[in-house]
């Protein structure tokens, strides 16, 4: 009879929790996300995160795309500043018409297609851009080039010919959109469903499904140990780095499920083929399509502490070109007094609390991305991307000591 009363005491305790927990399901977020009622959407973290979520808004990861619009286009739509000449009468010119932007074909001066500019991808080195075809998503042929100022070919494309026509794949958008949902497909075509689309890295791809969470803490705001949701500085350091992995691991091995159901926590391995080949440390692949998260941990850094991504980058903050931060990272750890400061110090002087990153991570020029064919007369130019495999670079040294004599810092 005690142990029925204690039972029955337990469970109407857990009632009040049951409760809240399932409120989720009928609060107004929820309904809305396309990735299922556990999802509370990123507005939720507003209330309580604000300033992390307003500084998280300028990002690239949560502006890596974005609704086009002649505000987050880069490119000039300004006469003179809009065509990108392939040679032998084609051209395709970037064009306002009404309220709309768009990338129009042209041979001999007549035009052979237009497409509006609709999802705009990218933010720092480069900006591409889609179109919709009924539920097809496709590249326009047009690209900016942040190192030309300027329009260029699209990278990969056949700089002879103007192509509207390259399908964007799932697993594009799998690492440039928090969810898209597909389409049943037919005659071999990858459809997407338009109205699931949520756009960027949002809150909850990096940090999971929420809405549990949202409803706790709205209940129990005095509550400050954060509840249902998996915090990074819980993980073990394989799993922060497989966080990163998913979309920063390189283009080798296939994914064996859509790494959209891919959680902070979760193990990579569970997720993508891995493959056991490494980079030719010669030929690296230093960039964002590139395996990354291979390079780091072949540092000698990496080896000797215990530092993952975030101890160099904090995903909230925008950190881009911000060199002189990233240098104190470096300093943080390597010292005189640590015995392990830089041999080249004397000969770099003050200038040394700047050009850690320039030295031992340098930038290199993509061997995935090529773009050539730009406007206002500049034809190519590589496309630099920071390498993350620590080491010594005695070219990319001399480099900065030559530029250091030239500018006598």
């Amino acid at each position: 009879m005690l142990k029925k009363k204690t039972f029955f005491f337990v469970l109407i305790s857990l009632i009040p929790l049951s409760f809240i927990l399932t409120q989720c399901y009928n609060a107004g977020a929820p309904e809305n996300d396309p990735r299922g009622q556990l999802f509370a959407g990123s507005e939720s973290c507003v209330k309580c995160h604000s300033d992390v979520y307003n500084s998280y808004t300028h990002t690239a990861h949560f502006q890596t795309t974005r609704p086009a619009s002649a505000d987050n286009i880069k490119g000039s739509f300004a006469k003179g500043f809009n065509i990108l000449d392939y040679g032998n009468g084609l051209q395709v010119a970037m064009e306002k018409r009404g309220d709309s932007l768009y990338q129009a074909g042209y041979v001999n001066n007549k035009q052979t297609e237009a497409e509006k500019f609709e999802i705009t991808v990218g933010l720092v080195n480069a900006q591409t851009y889609l179109y919709w075809k009924n539920d097809q998503l496709f590249e326009l042929p047009v690209s900016y080039f942040t190192a030309l100022h300027g329009w260029a070919n699209s990278p990969g494309y056949d700089a002879t010919r103007v192509n509207f026509q390259r399908p964007i794949l799932r697993k594009c958008l799998e690492c440039h959109t928090s969810y898209i949902s597909d389409l049943p497909q037919a005659h071999m075509q990858v459809g997407f469903d338009k109205t699931s689309l949520i756009y960027g890295i949002d809150c909850e791809r990096c940090h999971g499904p929420a809405a549990n969470h949202v409803n706790y803490h709205t209940a129990y705001p005095d509550e400050k140990k954060p509840k249902y949701i998996t915090t990074y500085a819980s993980l073990t350091r394989g799993q922060k780095m497989d966080a990163c992995a998913v979309c920063h691991s390189g283009t080798k091995g296939g994914f064996l499920r859509t790494s959209y159901s891919f959680h902070m926590g979760d193990t990579l391995s569970k997720f993508k083929e891995m493959t056991f080949l490494p980079d030719d440390p010669s030929h690296p692949s230093p960039d964002v399509h590139g395996n990354q998260s291979a390079l780091l941990p072949a540092s000698k850094c990496f080896i000797m502490s215990k530092m993952d991504c975030n101890t160099c980058h904090d995903p909230h903050v925008n950190q881009e070109r911000n060199i002189g931060m990233f240098t104190q990272k470096c300093l943080s750890c390597h010292s005189e007094a640590k015995h392990n400061f830089c041999k080249m110090a004397p000969q770099i002087g003050s200038a040394i609390n700047n050009y850690c990153i320039n030295c031992h991570m340098p930038q290199q020029s993509s061997h995935v991305i090529m773009v050539g064919g730009g406007s206002q007369g500049k034809t190519s130019a590589p496309y630099l991307l920071r390498n993350h495999h620590i080491a010594v670079y005695p070219q990319e040294t001399q480099k900065v000591l030559d530029f250091i004599k030239t500018k006598k810092i």
